[in-house]
């Protein structure tokens, strides 16, 4: 099981279609340095959720796992464009919507 902890991360609900349930993924990023860039990952899907103290443990249906800082929610340069990039990708073009801050993530599933 890979675990990541990202600098900054959004929850993406996509809703692919009509008649079709939406589903949940974490955008996440890391801030870069002057040798090394920002990077991102988009998780595979979220399917399990767990509220800790400081973060949110988000479980992914490859396996992975997201520890997720309460405090380091939002879009930020290394996530931005790429959230930009997938809402209007033809796939999903206007069907992604950034869940906001205040969302009970256990009930997401």
């Amino acid at each position: 099981m890979s675990e990541y902890s990202p600098d900054s991360w959004v929850v993406l609900k996509i809703k692919p279609g009509k008649g079709m349930f939406p589903f949940y993924k974490v955008l996440a990023g890391w801030n870069g340095s002057y040798t090394e860039g920002s990077s991102w990952r988009l998780n595979s899907g979220i399917t399990l959720v767990f509220d800790r103290e400081d973060e949110i443990h988000f479980h992914g249906e490859s396996g992975s796992l997201y520890r997720c800082g309460k405090e380091t929610y939002g879009l930020r340069m290394s996530t931005a464009g790429i959230h930009q990039d997938l809402y209007l990708k033809q796939e999903f073009k206007g069907q992604i919507q950034i869940m906001e801050e205040d969302t009970d993530w256990t009930k997401l599933i």
